[in-house]
C-alpha cells in the first residue's frame, strides 16, 4: 500500500514518523507489527506530544493499558515541566481553573482525565476516583468525560448480579 504521508500535513511531526504512524494504522489488525512502529515512531520522535498522545490513543485501543497509562503520564510530566506546575494539586487546580480554555491545558486535563480511566482499567478505582473528582471539580461541562467516569465508579452494584 502507498503512503501518502501529505495527507497528514496538520500534524507537525517529520514526514519519518508519519510514516511509521500511518504504517501502525496500516498494520492495526497485527497488533506485534503495529506496536512496532508505534515504539519505532516514540523512538524517533522522542518526548513529541503530538506522538506521545497518538501512542497513549493506540495502546488504549489495544487494551494495552499499563502502556497507555506510561504514555498518558509522560504528556502529564511534559507539560507539567513546560508549564512549571506545582506538584502539589492544592496548588495547581486554581491555575488549571483559570487557563483552562488553554489548548495546552486541555491537554493536561485531556491526559489527566485519561489517566483516570486507564487506572479504572486497570482496577485501581480509588486512584480512578480521585483523578476523575479532580478533573470534574474543573471541568463543569463535562468536556473530559470525568464525571461520566466518576459516576460509573460510583454506582452502587446492581441488585440483580
Amino acid at each position: 500500500m502507498q503512503l501518502d504521508p501529505t495527507r497528514f500535513s496538520w500534524f507537525q511531526v517529520p514526514e519519518d514518523v508519519k510514516k511509521l504512524l500511518i504504517l501502525a494504522a496500516q498494520s492495526w489488525e497485527n497488533t506485534s507489527e503495529s506496536e512496532k512502529y508505534i515504539h519505532q515512531a516514540l523512538a524517533k520522535a522522542g518526548d513529541n506530544t503530538e506522538i506521545l498522545v497518538s501512542a497513549y490513543r493506540f495502546f488504549y485501543y489495544k487494551n494495552n493499558y499499563p502502556l497507555a497509562l506510561q504514555t498518558a503520564i509522560k504528556v502529564l510530566d511534559k507539560i507539567k515541566e513546560l508549564e512549571k506546575f506545582p506538584d502539589d494539586w492544592e496548588k495547581l487546580q486554581p491555575i488549571l481553573v483559570k487557563r483552562q480554555e488553554e489548548p495546552q491545558i486541555r491537554l493536561y486535563l485531556n491526559a489527566y482525565a485519561a489517566s483516570g480511566m486507564v487506572l479504572a482499567n486497570l482496577g485501581e478505582f480509588e486512584q480512578a476516583k480521585e483523578i476523575s473528582n479532580r478533573v470534574k471539580q474543573i471541568d463543569k461541562d463535562n468536556d473530559f468525560g470525568a464525571g461520566i467516569l466518576l459516576d460509573i465508579l460510583n454506582r452502587p452494584p446492581d441488585e440483580d448480579d
